[in-house]
């Protein structure tokens, strides 16, 4: 009897989350907060699967400036699996970087791609998930978990579903039919309606050659540049050559470069609790509220409010008669908006930089 194909996870650690602004900055990106809980999300990501990988297959690639902070939210991360990212190049690049050197160390290992910066609030439900997605990769799929929606949402892309394959551990296997990247809010609500639409929540699995075999037909001139890598990982020249091919990479997603033209891409459907923590009404959602609705962080005085999300990182904040509304304080900015425009914080960022006041981010 052949022996299962070992389990690596990879977390995807860069971004900075400008949604979450004031709060999050260049230099104290999103996944290094704690939003909800004791715990930052790079750390609660971490955690998630400890159950199903050990240590020493755990992966993450991320920028130079954040590798410290990485080390001491999960310490028991290797040196040797920490990959640093010299500019970002969205998730194609990193992706098929990390499934190389997975390739090299394990040319049969399994790989599980994750964002760093999500939340899942049934954890048991999502290793549960997760085991039945890789005994679909082992069939040689290309796996994708579906968030089954609560309600139509323009922020997050979807995945329509078509036939049933095949079931694993009791977890329907669904071929995909094709992704859609925001969709506007009416069509959201169209694709909610008909039940055949899932999140898509940017957690992969898949054999470690399958996925390079699909950057080398779809993407041949990335594939190219990751050969050119390749006999450098796990030497002393690691970095040095991943800086010198990486200026010429060309940014794509894995979900635009890959996923979306792959032919043999399934998905499996899962309830688990899942946000990508995307903007302050996500992080509202995920906090525990007073009679009133009321989610308060921090030092407050709340009077005849309702469903409102507060949080002070230091100063007294007052508030009266606010209903549906954000405010977040920090040591220098104040955010204050409603929560259905709390996806419009970016545009802040966005004129932030165009006045240059880097200050601020």
């Amino acid at each position: 009897m052949n022996a299962k194909p070992a389990l690596y996870a990879v977390v995807l650690a860069g971004g900075g989350g400008t949604r979450l602004w004031p709060l999050s900055r260049v230099d104290q990106p999103k996944h290094l907060l704690r939003l909800y809980g004791p715990n930052t999300l790079v750390s609660q990501t971490f955690k998630r699967v400890k159950a199903l990988i050990p240590h020493d297959r755990m992966l993450t690639i991320t920028v130079a400036d954040q590798v410290q902070a990485l080390r001491e939210e999960v310490p028991d991360l290797l040196p040797d699996n920490i990959v640093v990212e010299p500019s970002g190049k969205s998730t194609g690049p990193c992706v098929g970087l990390m499934a190389l050197l997975i390739h090299k160390r394990d040319p049969d290992a399994i790989m599980v791609s994750m964002a760093s910066d999500h939340a899942i609030q049934d954890e048991e439900g999502f290793r549960t998930v997760l085991r039945a997605a890789v005994d679909a990769a082992e069939a040689g799929h290309l796996v994708t978990i579906g968030i089954v929606p609560d309600y139509p949402e323009a922020g997050y892309g979807y995945i329509q579903r078509g036939e049933l394959l095949e079931q694993h551990v009791g977890h329907d296997v669904y071929r995909v039919l094709r992704f859609t990247e925001k969709p506007d809010l009416e069509t959201a609500r169209s694709f909610v309606e008909t039940g055949r639409y899932f999140w898509n929540s940017s957690i992969f699995v898949w054999k470690v050659s399958v996925i390079l075999s699909e950057i080398r037909r779809l993407l041949p001139e990335l594939y190219a540049q990751l050969m050119e890598i390749e006999p450098a990982l796990d030497t002393i020249q690691q970095a040095e050559v991943i800086e010198r091919v990486w200026d010429s990479v060309h940014p794509v997603s894995v979900d635009v470069g890959v996923m979306e033209r792959a032919s043999d891409v399934v998905v499996l459907p899962a309830n688990i609790g899942w946000s990508d923590v995307g903007c302050w009404s996500s992080v509202a959602s995920l906090t525990p509220v007073d009679a009133y609705g009321n989610a308060v962080q921090g030092e407050s005085i709340v009077l005849d409010c309702r469903d409102t999300y507060i949080r002070s990182s230091g100063r007294l904040v007052a508030a009266v008669g606010l209903s549906d509304m954000v405010v977040i304080e920090t040591e220098d900015a104040v955010l204050v908006c409603p929560k259905d425009r709390a996806q419009d914080v970016r545009s802040i960022v966005e004129q932030l930089k165009r006045k240059g006041r880097e200050e601020y981010l």
